[in-house]
């Protein structure tokens, strides 16, 4: 299936932007993208790195549009947070760039 090119606002388009700047980011939504929904034990296992910091990252990329999670209960009654990585695609051109400055907000603490 085909994902639909995504035409993001300026705001939007730097939180993408910053969520992807950092290579604990990258490297979630690859494992996402090629091991298919996990959740976040499992993924902190796998990426070597502490659940606290993976949440911290997972929180940054759901915002930013990236991922996507659902809470659910195992059969022994635990809850698990599922994550997988959210269908998009941004083309990224000046053309786009000079569309989306021009939505920007005033806010310039990002």
């Amino acid at each position: 299936m085909k994902t639909k090119t995504l035409q993001l606002d300026g705001d939007q388009l730097l939180a993408m932007l910053s969520a992807l700047a950092n290579p604990h980011r990258l490297r979630i939504i690859a494992m996402l993208e090629s091991g298919g929904r996990n959740y976040v034990s499992q993924l902190a296992r796998e990426l070597g790195i502490s659940r606290p910091l993976l949440h911290l990252h997972l929180q940054k990329l759901e915002d930013a549009g990236l991922v996507r999670s659902q809470l659910e209960l195992s059969p022994d009654g635990k809850a698990l947070k599922f994550f997988e990585a959210a269908p998009f695609d941004v083309e990224l051109t000046p053309a786009a760039i000079a569309q989306a400055a021009r939505s920007l907000s005033n806010n310039t603490e990002t």
